[in-house]
């Protein structure tokens, strides 16, 4: 009989047949019932923050292993993508700058210090002979301002490192805050509705981009103002909200395996004997490209790089 240690290295306990009292410790990757990894989609309501909706999903799985793929305020609702296992959360890096899509509401006539509803609204009425533009006026108006790279001043309510200080905690206490703008990417930025007060916007961005932002610029650009009222992430890359859980429900069976998951990264597979090597952290005689993952038995075993004499590198060892 040959029995298995949950482990999650590649340190497995063989029991001899012959000598069932001789234990022998064997380098091998394994996988067990109780080793699952893989990414889950969680639709987070308003209220919580990402870091409380990792905390139930511990819970209810249970799992200890658990992070995120990108933040949701507490004031946003929508997808939440969570790393699930030790190897899941060592493949986060592949998945860093994904594209993103947003259902925002944007209330005009009003400004936020923090750009959203959580912070200290200012009203601003419109101006004498002021008429909000027809939707068309609109549309044209994000096609040429809000679409494509543009530079984009983020909120001082937000986690940027000014001089290794986030930003947020400054503004709280009453300093100044100055952030140069960045170039982020909008890909679309299509007016869903409008009521007046209140416009729906469809939005899909690249990674860095800030929706806030985006609402108060919007308003200062229509001269009335704007505060993001509401937001819902609907897509994270491939991944869509139609397919997200909610936190409380998650279970095993909800979790998409990692073959799935890495499936668009180029892949190779491995013996036993390069596994043993690509844990010891040696070299193996494979040629690949950067961000190769190396399989075994259907268990990623590490993220390869290639080196210069040609051969394969465990950049990060799973």
């Amino acid at each position: 009989m040959v029995g298995w240690l949950g482990a999650g290295d590649y340190r497995n306990l063989q029991i001899s047949p012959n000598h069932p009292a001789i234990l022998t410790i064997q380098l091998f990757p394994c996988y067990s019932s109780r080793m699952r990894h893989g990414f889950l989609l969680v639709n987070k309501p308003t209220g919580p923050t990402s870091h409380d909706i990792v905390a139930i999903v511990r819970r209810v799985l249970p799992e200890m292993h658990i992070g995120h793929l990108g933040t949701l305020d507490p004031a946003a609702e929508g997808l939440l993508v969570l790393a699930v296992g030790a190897k899941a959360l060592k493949v986060v890096e592949l998945f860093k700058g994904l594209p993103k899509a947003y259902e925002a509401e944007v209330h005009l006539g009003a400004v936020s210090t923090t750009y959203d509803r959580e912070g200290m609204i200012t009203e601003t009425p419109a101006k004498p002979g002021w008429e909000m533009p027809e939707p068309a006026a609109v549309q044209r108006l994000l096609n040429e301002k809000f679409t494509g790279k543009i530079a984009q001043v983020p909120p001082a309510a937000s986690a940027i490192k000014i001089g290794g200080e986030r930003a947020y905690r400054k503004m709280r206490q009453g300093r100044a805050v100055d952030l140069p703008p960045r170039d982020v990417t909008i890909t679309e930025c299509t007016l869903v509705t409008y009521t007046h007060p209140d416009v729906r916007l469809f939005v899909r961005c690249g990674s860095g981009t800030y929706i806030r932002s985006l609402a108060h610029d919007f308003g200062a650009a229509l001269r009335i103002g704007a505060y993001l009222s509401g937001l819902r992430r609907t897509e994270v890359g491939e991944w869509k909200l139609q397919n997200a859980v909610a936190p409380e429900r998650a279970r095993w069976t909800d979790v998409l395996p990692l073959k799935e998951v890495l499936k668009s990264f180029p892949g190779i597979i491995v013996s036993v004997q390069e596994a043993k090597d690509l844990s010891f952290g040696k070299n193996i005689a494979r040629e690949v490209v950067s961000n190769t993952v190396a399989w075994h038995e259907d268990l990623p075993i590490a993220i390869l790089e290639p080196t210069e004499d040609g051969k394969a590198h465990g950049r990060k060892v799973l």
